[in-house]
């Protein structure tokens, strides 16, 4: 398969990847998290090229990940805004800044700390279950092929991973 037909498998991941699987966007999507919302400010925090950057937030406009929204008018000026589906990916940039955390932040620990802005307790991202609220890991999941995908995978009723 070639990397541009990865888009129209019937494969999540590799739909995903088509849209959020380089380093750029990731880095650009974490930002947008922590609030930024200008050109001018993704490029000076992240240090990359000024087409590379124009490149990625127009593919994630295509996708209807962000959007651009005018915040000045003469002269005019607008600012990049995480859509819905941008918002989506808040649990999936948590993760992996909570992967990140974990096994490559040192010594001094993770460089940012997320806080819940009700109770004030340092938060991590967690997986759990929507029906008993119990938390958990790839070892309590099943995966299983819908009974109508097309295509169906071989996947039956397997556990995700074995520990």
């Amino acid at each position: 398969m070639k990397w541009e037909d990865v888009s129209d498998t019937q494969c999540s991941i590799a739909r995903s990847s088509a849209v959020l699987s380089d380093r750029w966007t990731l880095l650009i999507l974490s930002d947008f998290f922590l609030g930024v919302r200008r050109f001018e400010m993704f490029q000076q925090r992240l240090g990359m090229s000024r087409t590379t950057l124009a490149n990625r937030l127009t593919r994630l406009e295509e996708h209807g990940v962000v959007r651009l929204q005018q915040y000045q008018t003469n002269p005019d000026r607008y600012e990049y805004r995480l859509t819905a589906k941008g918002l989506d990916l808040h649990p999936v940039i948590a993760t992996i800044v909570g992967w990140g955390d974990k096994h490559y932040a040192g010594e001094d620990g993770p460089p940012i700390i997320h806080q819940h802005k009700t109770c004030g307790a340092d938060i991590h991202a967690v997986l759990a279950c929507p029906e008993c609220g119990e938390t958990i890991g790839p070892s309590d999941i099943v995966a299983r092929a819908r009974e109508d995908a097309p295509g169906r995978p071989s996947v039956e009723r397997r556990p995700v991973v074995s520990v």
